[in-house]
């Protein structure tokens, strides 16, 4: 089967990208992309070029993720400022964000508080209402994929990837996909799910960044669908014996098993330890980046919160038998799902 062509009326064509663009340096890669950090000729202004071979791309949802992308203009949303295609590639030029990583930015403080968790959930939360107001579901959020826009101390976070994003037509959708420890009960039950599924992945982002460690792991994926499912997690001693009652609140509320009780991001962020002063100003730097590196790797937070997983997004197809099998997904790439 051949690939797939994008077809998009803004999409612009060239023969050579190093004609409108200097790279300036590599920032990533994977096995059928690369991100460059180039500078616009014309205009000398920096951004991030992401590189996706064609020839790679036989099955895909790009087309998607651009259309979602266009739509998208919030300060805490990374944005897409163009798209070129050559004969052989595929070039989505991207707002550059340089602030790095939100895990990695923790470990670099010296000092980090509940107020500090709090301040960057609800600039996620601000980010994901403005996309559920416009009927659009990211469906991979997790840390990885929350940037800080600058190196300055008090830089915003920016939410970014949006390969495996959906816009809602009927209120839910049934396709499963996610990353493995942070995705919601309804969506490895094989149910139809809503937008409440990317407030399940904050909720688990938020309990990370209190303690340094994930609510569910298991080292055999069987065992940590099961937790999931069953919605499984504990505020455990001494680790939680600091954070404050309002925090866990918060955290049962946006991890309520089911969806339909869980806080939308409305709600959460309506909630005191997002909107009030009941985060609690105490220096908890020690123990949770102490969990955080032997829990995670510094730079490479593909292992988070989900055992024996790595660098990859998992889909789900069915067999006769109904059982769940994983699918590999290189980010930047999409594999095909047969819905169930």
């Amino acid at each position: 089967m051949g690939r797939k062509e994008i077809i998009c009326s803004w999409k612009k064509s060239t023969s050579n990208i190093k004609d409108i663009f200097d790279f300036k340096g590599k920032m990533g890669s994977g096995s059928f992309s690369e991100v460059f950090m180039v500078r616009e000729k014309q205009t000398g202004k920096l951004y991030a070029l992401k590189c996706l071979k064609k020839k790679h791309l036989v099955h895909t949802n790009l087309e998607n993720e651009i259309n979602v992308l266009r739509r998208i203009k919030h300060e805490n949303v990374v944005g897409l400022e163009d798209f070129y295609e050559t004969r052989t590639h595929y070039y989505l030029v991207m707002q550059l964000v340089s602030g790095g990583e939100l895990f990695d930015r923790i470990l670099d403080k010296g000092v980090y508080t509940e107020k500090d968790a709090s301040t960057v959930i609800k600039q996620v939360l601000q980010a994901v209402s403005y996309l559920h107001s416009d009927s659009i579901v990211h469906r991979d959020l997790k840390p990885e994929n929350l940037l800080y826009y600058n190196t300055d101390e008090n830089a915003k976070i920016m939410v970014s990837d949006f390969g495996l994003s959906k816009t809602l037509e009927h209120g839910v959708m049934s396709t499963a996909c996610g990353t493995p420890g942070y995705v919601a009960p309804e969506v490895l039950a094989q149910k139809p799910y809503s937008k409440a599924v990317d407030c399940w992945s904050i909720g688990v982002i938020t309990y990370i960044l209190l303690c340094g460690y994930p609510p569910f792991f298991e080292d055999n994926e069987t065992r940590l669908f099961s937790k999931i499912m069953r919605a499984e997690y504990a505020f455990h001693s001494p680790f939680w014996d600091d954070i404050s009652e309002s925090a866990k609140d918060f955290i049962r509320n946006m991890m309520a098993k089911n969806p339909t009780k869980r806080f939308t991001t409305e709600e959460a962020l309506r909630h005191p330890w997002i909107a009030g002063d009941t985060a609690k100003d105490l220096d908890i730097y020690q123990s949770v980046c102490e969990q955080m590196e032997r829990n995670f790797a510094k730079s490479r937070w593909k292992v988070s919160a989900g055992g024996s997983w790595t660098d990859v997004h998992f889909l789900f197809t069915c067999t006769q038998e109904s059982r769940l099998h994983v699918v590999e997904r290189e980010v930047f790439t999409s594999t095909f799902v047969k819905h169930c």
